[in-house]
C-alpha cells in the first residue's frame, strides 16, 4: 500500500451565509464520494479551489475540489476511472546541458514571461542579464498616475512598458484557459513573492494592481539576490544572433529571451527588417463598457447581491456569427478604464482594479475578432491595423489623450452626442468626448459590436442599457502577429534567439505568459551549464 494524493472535484454545496461551515461540509461530502468509489476512507483531506455557480440566482451553489490523501495497492487508473485526478506537486524537471556559455543570458522585458523566465535561471545558477525599455515600479506607478491624470506621456514608461508589464496596471487576474502543470508552480511562486493566500484555492484568482505591484518588486529582489541583474529605462535594439545594442552598448550573450511584451512594435519593425518570420495572427479590438458594479452584482445574484460571502460579480460573455465572434474580455469589477496609450498621437482604453475591487463601476473590454484576411494577410497590415484605430480615436477625442465615448443606446440607435448620467466613465477621470464610434471603427467590427452588446443583453439583464458608456479604442487585447519558432522554441533561423510570452504570441495573459517563460527557461537550462564567469 502506498499514499495517493486524489483530487475531487465538483463538490456542490448549496449557499448559505454561514461561511465557516463551508470547507467542513465539502470534506464532508467528499470523504462520502471517495469512500462509495473506492472502498478507501481518506487519510486526510483539504480544500484546493472554490468557485460559484450563480446561473440561477434563486439557487446559487459554491462548487469546490477536495484534496484527499488515501491508501492505494497498486495501479492508479481505476482511480482516473472513478473520476478523481491525481494531484501532482507544483515542481519543474531540472535537467543542466553540457554547453559552456561564454557570455550571460539576455533576457529583453521584464513582463510576466521575463520575470518568470528569469526567476528560473537566477534559480539555477544561470545569471540572467534582465533589460527593461521601461522604469522600475515605483518611477512607474509616479509616470502612469501623472499621465492617467492628464499629464505627459512617456512612451517607454506608461500601462505598457515598464516593470511587471501590462499586467502591473490590470485587475491582475491569474484565470487561464491553458492545462499545464506549470501553471499550478506559478501560482505558488506568485504566493511566495506576496501574492495573497486566496490565490492557491479561488477558482478565479486574481491579485490586484496595488498587490501586483509590490509582488514584481519582490521578484526584482530575488532575482537579484540569486546573481541575476535588472537594468531599467534600457531600451534594447541592434539584435543579432550574438548580441543586443543597449545605450549604444554592445551586450554580447549566449542566448536572448525575447519577452518583449504585445505593444513592442519597434522590435516587430527591426525583426521584420531583419527576415525573422513573422505572421500576422488573429486579435481583437473594440471599447470598454462600464456597469455600476451594483447592477452587475444584481444581475448576477439576484436578492443576494452585496453579500460579502458572494463577492463581487464576474462575467465573461460571448457571442458568434460565422467565423466572426464578439466577447467580453478582462473583466475588471468596482475598477476603473485606465488611459493606456504607448504612441503618440494615440488612444489606447484598458481596465484596472485594485484588490478589494471597491470602485463603483465595473468595466469590460467588448472586443470583435479580426482576421489576417481583414489586415491583408501581412504583420505590417496588421500592426497598421491597430495604429489607424488608436489615432482615429486620438482625433475623435479633440487631442490631450481624451478618449471617445459613446452610450450604449447611441451606439445601437446610430446617433451620438448623448450625455452619460448615471454611469459615469472613469477613464481618466472623465476625460472623454462624446462620438460616433461607427466613424472609427470599419463596418465589420461595429456590426458585430451591435450584435453583440444586444445578446449580452439578452444573456444578462441590463448589460445593453442605453446608459451604458462605451469608451475607446481597446486595440491591445493581444500581440497582432506571431513570431515563429522550432521546437526547440528558438527563432526560425536564430538558434540563440528565444522569443517569448505574449509579445511573441505564445500567450494570452499573465498565467500563460508565465508559463511559456518557464519552458523557455528550460530549454535553456536544458542546454547549457549554469554560468560560471
Amino acid at each position: 500500500m502506498s499514499i495517493v494524493k486524489i483530487i475531487a472535484e465538483n463538490i456542490r454545496i448549496p449557499y448559505s451565509p454561514h461561511l465557516s461551515e463551508l470547507d467542513r461540509m465539502a470534506e464532508k461530502e467528499a470523504a462520502k464520494i471517495i469512500k462509495r468509489k473506492t472502498g478507501c476512507t481518506p487519510i486526510s483531506l483539504n480544500v484546493a479551489k472554490k468557485s460559484i455557480d450563480a446561473r440561477r440566482r434563486d439557487s446559487i451553489l459554491f462548487v469546490l475540489s477536495v484534496c484527499a490523501e488515501i491508501e492505494w495497492k497498486g495501479d492508479t487508473a481505476p482511480l482516473k476511472e472513478k473520476g478523481f485526478k491525481l494531484y501532482r506537486a507544483p515542481e519543474i524537471d531540472i535537467a543542466p546541458g553540457e554547453e559552456r556559455a561564454e557570455h550571460r543570458h539576455v533576457i529583453v522585458g521584464f513582463g510576466p514571461a521575463g520575470i518568470f523566465a528569469g526567476l528560473l535561471l537566477a534559480e539555477h545558477g544561470y545569471r540572467p542579464l534582465i533589460f527593461e525599455r521601461g522604469a522600475s515600479v515605483s518611477e512607474r506607478v509616479e509616470k502612469v498616475e501623472r499621465f492617467i491624470n492628464g499629464g505627459a506621456l512617456d512612451t517607454d514608461t506608461n500601462i505598457q512598458f515598464g516593470a511587471g508589464g501590462a499586467g502591473t496596471f490590470s485587475d491582475g487576474k491569474l484565470t487561464t484557459r491553458i492545462n499545464d502543470p506549470l501553471a499550478a508552480y506559478v501560482m505558488k511562486a506568485l504566493h511566495r513573492l506576496g501574492a495573497p493566500d486566496e490565490i492557491l484555492w479561488k477558482a478565479k484568482p486574481h491579485i490586484g494592481t496595488d498587490i501586483l505591484r509590490h509582488v514584481v518588486e519582490a521578484a526584482h529582489r530575488e532575482i537579484v539576490r540569486l546573481g541575476g541583474e535588472i537594468r531599467y529605462n534600457a531600451r534594447v535594439s541592434g539584435i543579432t544572433d550574438t548580441s543586443v545594442t543597449v545605450g549604444g552598448e554592445r551586450i554580447p550573450y549566449s542566448s536572448l529571451i525575447l519577452a518583449v511584451g504585445h505593444s513592442a512594435r519597434d522590435v516587430y519593425s527591426e525583426l521584420l527588417e531583419k527576415n525573422f518570420v513573422i505572421e500576422p495572427k488573429p486579435f481583437s479590438v473594440g471599447v470598454r463598457a462600464e456597469h455600476l458594479q451594483s447592477d452587475i452584482d444584481r444581475a448576477l445574484f439576484g436578492d443576494l447581491a452585496g453579500d460579502p460571502n458572494l463577492g463581487k460579480g464576474e462575467y465573461q460573455l460571448s457571442y458568434r456569427r460565422g467565423e466572426r465572434g464578439t466577447y467580453t474580455f478582462c473583466m475588471c469589477p468596482g475598477g476603473e478604464v485606465v488611459p493606456s496609450a504607448s504612441e503618440e498621437g494615440g488612444v489606447v482604453t484598458n481596465g484596472m482594479s485594485r484588490h478589494a475591487r471597491d470602485g463603483r463601476n465595473a468595466n469590460a473590454a467588448v472586443c470583435v475578432s479580426v482576421l489576417p484576411k481583414d489586415c491583408g494577410e501581412t504583420p505590417e497590415g496588421a500592426i497598421a491595423f491597430q495604429r489607424m484605430l488608436e489615432r482615429r480615436a486620438y482625433e475623435a477625442g479633440g487631442g490631450g489623450y481624451r478618449a471617445p465615448m459613446q452610450t450604449v443606446g447611441d451606439f445601437l440607435g446610430e446617433k451620438w452626442g448623448g450625455e452619460p448620467n448615471r454611469v459615469m466613465p472613469t477613464y481618466g477621470g472623465g476625460n472623454v468626448q462624446p462620438f460616433d464610434m461607427r466613424k472609427i471603427f470599419p463596418p465589420f467590427v461595429s456590426a458585430m459590436l451591435a450584435e453583440g452588446l444586444s445578446d449580452f443583453g439578452r444573456k444578462m439583464k441590463g448589460y445593453d442599457s442605453a446608459d451604458v458608456p462605451l469608451t475607446g479604442v481597446e486595440t491591445r487585447t493581444s500581440a497582432p502577429v506571431r513570431i515563429l519558432r522550432t521546437d526547440e522554441l528558438c527563432a526560425v533561423g536564430h538558434g540563440n534567439i528565444y522569443p517569448c510570452g505574449e509579445g511573441a504570441g505564445y500567450a494570452g495573459g499573465i498565467v500563460s505568459a508565465a508559463v511559456d517563460g518557464l519552458r523557455v527557461g528550460q530549454r535553456i537550462i536544458a542546454r547549457f551549464r549554469p554560468y560560471d564567469k
